[in-house]
């Protein structure tokens, strides 16, 4: 499986590709030379098409960075297989209306919502749907203003630095306040709107939240609901899952779990699942990083030298310390 690239995902703004030519427009892909149109008798390799447009190294990074999420990962095998063939229906003079790509990600933290706007922004890219494929992260806070004739200019300049790429606004159900009468929510709401209708082929626009808030705000918002095509799921990950989401982050920072270890690390997990502000990965990944920390310490109270093995193995211990094997809750 491939790797996460490291410090992908530390920005707001992720992806920008390689560096325009002198007095190119930053924001725009090189033109590619436009394909000779094809005889009705010709034929076509769609292996090959995929091959070229790196299509299954997307995929394949995809899988290698989420454990589990059959059903997410299928609806972008199976988005990626209609804009393949949508390319190919072209080269024969077959067009048809884009499709809309505006997506809803629903799911609680910590669930993979991110990574995939990412992979999805790149798959875009390489397939000629966005010029950029970057993705811009927003919340309310940088879309909504706070006095009147401020949220149109917040709002516009997100979708500045958005175009040719993903506009990724997380808990998006904040956009909208029914109970406040002067909330300038709804300007912003308005301006997205248009973005996404008139700039459809230029933009692709993901909003996220927990599932039952999101109802919610389509049910208000009935504009916003009919512009977004695709809902995607994202389920909370098993304790399987949970496991296997840490041996992998363990794995790619070089470290590994003694069979007591593992034991150990399984019932934290099996322990924090039940307990308040529960993250999915994210709490695997916390409850690791401390774990990190007590291996430190633990190491730097020994007197004696220390082998490669001591430097990489987690025992027990490293993990009991934790406040989920007490009987207080809502930490890791």
């Amino acid at each position: 499986m491939s790797a996460a690239r490291p410090g992908f995902a530390l920005s707001r703004e992720w992806g920008p590709g390689p560096a325009p030519a002198p007095g190119a427009d930053p924001g725009a892909a090189p033109a590619p030379a436009p394909a000779e149109p094809l005889p009705a008798d010709a034929s076509v390799d769609l292996a090959a098409e995929r091959e070229a447009a790196g299509v299954d190294a997307v995929l394949d990074a995809l899988d290698g960075e989420l454990i589990g999420l059959g059903p997410v990962k299928t609806r972008i095998r199976e988005i990626a297989a209609l804009l393949l063939v949508d390319r190919l229906r072209a080269r024969f003079g077959l067009f048809a209306e884009a499709p809309s790509l505006h997506m809803c990600f629903t799911g609680n933290p910590g669930t993979g919502k991110t990574t995939v706007a990412l992979r999805m922004a790149e798959l875009l890219h390489r397939l000629g749907y966005l010029r950029r494929g970057h993705v811009v992260s927003v919340t309310r806070d940088d879309l909504v203003g706070q006095y009147v004739g401020h949220t149109a200019p917040k709002t516009k300049e997100v979708l500045k630095r958005a175009m040719g790429g993903v506009l990724f606004i997380d808990e998006a159900y904040y956009l909208y306040r029914a109970e406040n009468e002067r909330d300038y929510g709804g300007e912003s709401i308005e301006i997205l709107l248009q973005y996404m209708e008139n700039h459809r082929d230029d933009l692709v626009v993901i909003l996220a939240g927990y599932a039952d808030r999101m109802d919610t705000f389509f049910a208000s918002n009935p504009g916003m609901s009919s512009r977004v095509a695709h809902h995607l799921e994202f389920p909370d990950y098993s304790l399987d899952e949970l496991t296997a989401i840490g041996s992998l982050m363990l794995a790619r920072q070089r470290y590994r779990l003694s069979p007591e270890a593992e034991r150990t690390f399984r019932e934290y997990l099996s322990r924090r699942m039940t307990q308040p502000r529960f993250a999915n990965a994210r709490s695997v990944r916390n409850a690791l990083e401390r774990a990190r920390l007590r291996h430190a310490n633990r190491l730097a109270a020994v007197s004696g030298p220390l082998g490669r093995d001591d430097l990489v193995r987690l025992e027990p211990a490293d993990f009991l310390a934790s406040r989920g094997f007490s009987r207080e809750t809502g930490a890791s």
